[in-house]
């Protein structure tokens, strides 16, 4: 069936095309970020244990809303992990960095993500598409609050 919400066909496509990339990007980071979670160590284990866990809680109701978005504008979303590697400019991390590198590929990480929704952002002002826009939005605030977080808990 047809999506008729008021937003071209072309519009919609670039829109679902740039979520995709942005939930594989937060995928790939959801991944990353748990892993960092489980394997931590050092003297600011806790504190690192306890802020990875908030968040890759939060990413993982982000995947779900990107998702969700693209469905609603009418395109299917990526959803194997060899989609989101394909599509995700973050780094699959395969070993286990100490602490330090943890923090600093995390708040690359986020940064990474925060771009790509910026660019979305363009593509939603063009479509008029405040809905999208609004999620963008949201998911940027949080990505710039973590790489905050991330970036003060380097010593």
């Amino acid at each position: 069936m047809s999506v008729h919400t008021g937003i071209a066909e072309d519009q919609r496509k670039a829109l679902s095309d740039g979520l995709a990339k942005v939930l594989a990007d937060t995928y790939t980071l959801l991944g990353k970020t748990h892993g960092f979670h489980w394997n931590v160590t050092g003297a600011q284990f806790h504190s690192l244990h306890e802020m990875f866990e908030t968040q890759y809680t939060d990413l993982t109701t982000a995947v779900d809303e990107i998702a969700e978005r693209i469905r609603a504008l009418g395109y299917f979303a990526p959803g194997s992990l060899s989609q989101f590697l394909k599509l995700s400019t973050i780094e699959d991390e395969h070993g286990v960095p100490d602490a330090r590198g943890m923090l600093e590929q995390l708040v690359r990480d986020n940064e990474t993500v925060t771009q790509a929704c910026r660019a979305v952002v363009q593509i939603c002002d063009e479509a008029n598409d405040t809905v999208t826009e609004d999620l963008m939005n949201h998911r940027m605030d949080a990505h710039e609050k973590a790489a905050w977080m991330l970036r003060s808990s380097m010593s």
